[in-house]
């Protein structure tokens, strides 16, 4: 991969670039070669997947279900996502708005009247166009909505974020592989899952954008039926868009692609808060806690139902398409979410992506879905289930059609399309930029123009093959190998959090009896008593570090040495860091580092004083960093001795923690930093240690 300038003309992985690239041409010319061969191979592929690995799919789905809620009540649910000082860069409001807003997306908008009108016209089991049926109808609906799609999601988010954040892996699917395979994931296997990935990815956008552009076409046509609903309009369109997030990519639109994603939020609660409140405003307050209610009492039956003892296609064109495409969309969505959840625990990350979205769309599917069948079942507009059998994506405009400003709320529907898949564009195009790229997050322009450029073709030369049909086969067929890479990374991701459970222990061992024995001699708590109520200038604590503490490592640095061990001593000037490190061949090394660190100086120091906090100096520490992140406590003040024997009480710990790891391996991995120089101004005080 090339990286020598800061500006680089190329980041692509050959290895997983070429392969990519020569399965998604092949599947290109091959299907405009001739369209209808290629529409009848992915429908004879369809029905196969979905006769022989349906059973394979749900139980995957079920797993990750149960994997991530499992991972959320257990010990390790209070792991951070980064490193054990790390803070969530964002506010809990912020972080679940964000959520919210990863959690809309185009199947709202396409799904959210058509699902339940068809489901009530033609149940998977039952009469149709009954109670039951409506009940039903809207029970599958958030079946496919709900707790599992976000499982999907969030297991792929909770894997990149744990091994990027927390052990410095490149932020790609091959990483989620290392406790399994070690440094093989730069390698063959490494490639080939990163090549999964981007063909999944790439089919899951395709997919989105083929749907999107055809309830634009509905919505155009509706606005103005001088435009016919064709399969060239929907290619236009495609291009149109295309078009677009390639300008957002060339221009570096960064603030108005985060403006635009604002905009698209406002506008999708404004459409649903218009039609609760014009619509049946009661009914769909009883309709979502009832069905809310039966959702969770089924759950387990419908996670392994799959119509076993009945001759249908249903399970394949809807539970098994949609869960489906979540997986092949699981890479960007679940990029994003790790890469806005740095510093959160594994618990709150857990609780936050499955109630959030989850809930959302319940509320969404309850305003739109309900509405409609308000519509039909109340109000006799039962032309409504012909018009949406005959188009799926004219749907939504035909429920507008019952409501006031039919033409104003339809044009915004439309607007709200289009900006949210152009947005949505230009972030798939980075992601996959970004695993085509082992992991790069800083890539050149005309890379995410291709991958765009790439995504419209292949939407193109689906709709082309088959319309919806060779977009769902598309999907299926791309998450199968994808599902088993999510298995596997759950099952790498469990194995690290074993590992990490031995390192904990380890770090315990002897804490109270041992840490601090040698420098409990006479007078040091006069000393430690002394630092607790200082709060020392930058140039004192500087001082300690560069003379004392850096002293002391070099002696233990020294004594190592003698004994046949490899030891390092460095120190960072600018940042003003200190640094020792213990190797051992195989293993993982052992780092003990006394960082400057500085903080806003305390009410108490000054008790008898008004102070104008924003104009106060600031008080410095010099705190203690292991490889695991910020201990938060301050050694500022203590003699050599007391230096020397705090670092050999870690080294032991770090040694017990290699003595009960036998058979497991402990993985090299990039050690944890803020991503912040050590003096953060304006830093809230912690407690004195």
């Amino acid at each position: 991969m090339s990286t020598a300038s800061s500006r680089p003309s190329s980041t692509l992985l050959m290895p997983v670039f070429i392969p990519a690239v020569i399965v998604i041409a092949l599947m290109v010319v091959g299907t405009m070669s001739n369209p209808q061969l290629a529409g009848e191979i992915f429908s004879r592929t369809l029905a196969y997947i979905t006769t022989h690995f349906g059973w394979f799919y749900m139980l995957s789905v079920a797993i990750f279900l149960v994997f991530i809620v499992s991972l959320a009540f257990s010990r390790w649910g209070n792991i951070k996502l980064g490193p054990d000082h790390a803070e969530p860069e964002y506010s809990f409001p912020a972080w679940f708005a964000m959520l919210f807003s990863a959690g809309y997306g185009i199947a709202l908008l396409f799904f959210g009247v058509a699902e339940p009108v068809l489901h009530y016209a033609s149940p998977p089991e039952g009469p149709a166009l009954t109670v039951d049926a409506a009940k039903q109808a809207m029970q599958i609906a958030f079946f496919h909505w709900g707790f599992h799609i976000w499982a999907i999601y969030g297991l792929v988010g909770l894997a990149l974020a744990y091994f990027a954040f927390r052990h410095g892996l490149p932020l790609s699917m091959r990483s989620t592989l290392y406790p399994l395979i070690g440094d093989r994931i730069h390698g063959p296997l490494g490639h080939a899952v990163d090549t999964f990935a981007i063909l999944g990815t790439l089919f899951g956008i395709a997919t989105t954008l083929g749907l999107s552009v055809a309830q634009i076409n509905a919505g155009l046509n509706y606005l103005w039926p001088g435009i016919p609903v064709s399969t060239g309009v929907q290619i236009i369109a495609i291009v149109v868009i295309t078009a677009l997030a390639i300008f957002s990519v060339v221009a570096g639109m960064d603030k108005g692609v985060k403006r635009l994603s604002i905009l698209n939020m406002v506008l999708a609660i404004s459409l649903m808060l218009f039609v609760f409140a014009v619509g049946p405003t009661v009914f769909i307050l009883n309709t979502f806690m009832q069905n809310t209610g039966s959702y969770l009492s089924n759950i387990v039956e419908r996670t392994f139902n799959l119509q076993a003892y009945t001759a249908s296609d249903w399970i394949g064109n809807w539970t098994l398409f949609i869960f489906g495409w979540t997986i092949a969309w699981a890479p960007f969505v679940g990029l994003f979410i790790a890469k806005i959840s740095r510093g959160r625990t594994i618990r709150q990350f857990v609780v936050g992506v499955m109630v959030v979205p989850t809930f959302f769309t319940f509320l969404w599917f309850s305003v739109f879905g309900d509405t409609a069948l308000h519509m039909i079942m109340v109000e006799g507009y039962t032309r409504l289930i012909d018009e949406v059998q005959a188009d799926h994506a004219i749907a939504l405009f035909k429920l507008f059609e019952r409501l006031p400003l039919t033409g104003m709320v339809s044009f915004v529907a439309v607007f709200l399309i289009i900006t949210f898949f152009v947005t949505s564009s230009d972030s798939g195009s980075l992601v996959i930029d970004s695993l085509a790229s082992g992991g790069a997050q800083h890539t050149p322009a005309w890379q995410r123009v291709f991958w765009a450029s790439t995504e419209g073709l292949v939407a193109a030369a689906l709709l082309l093959a088959g319309g919806l049909s060779a977009l769902q086969t598309a999907s299926i067929v791309s998450a199968l190998p994808f599902a088993i890479i999510m298995l596997i990374a759950a099952i790498g991701m469990w194995r690290a959090l074993i590992i990490e459970g031995h390192h904990e222990v380890s770090l315990q061992h002897h804490m109270h009896s041992r840490q601090g024995a040698g420098r409990q001699g006479p007078g040091f708590w006069k000393k430690r008593l002394a630092s607790l109520v200082d709060f020392p200038p930058r140039d004192k604590v500087e001082g300690f570090i560069l003379g004392t503490a850096l002293e002391s490592m070099k002696k233990v640095e020294q004594e190592l040495e003698q004994q046949g061990w490899e030891a390092e001593v460095n120190l960072d000037e600018e940042l003003c860091r200190a640094r020792f490190e213990v190797f051992k061949e195989g293993q993982v090394e052992f780092i003990y580092e006394i960082r400057l660190r500085a903080y806003a100086m305390p009410d108490f120091a000054f008790p008898e004083t008004e102070r104008d906090l924003d104009g106060d100096d600031h008080y410095y520490r010099a705190e203690v960093f292991l490889r695991r992140g910020g201990q938060a406590y301050d050694v500022y003040g203590y003699d050599q001795p007391d230096i020397i024997s705090d670092i050999l009480d870690q080294f032991e710990k770090y040694l017990h923690f290699l003595h009960i790891s036998p058979g497991i391996l402990p993985w090299k991995m990039e050690e944890h930093d803020d991503d912040t120089p050590p003096a953060r101004e304006g830093e809230e005080s912690p407690a004195k240690t």
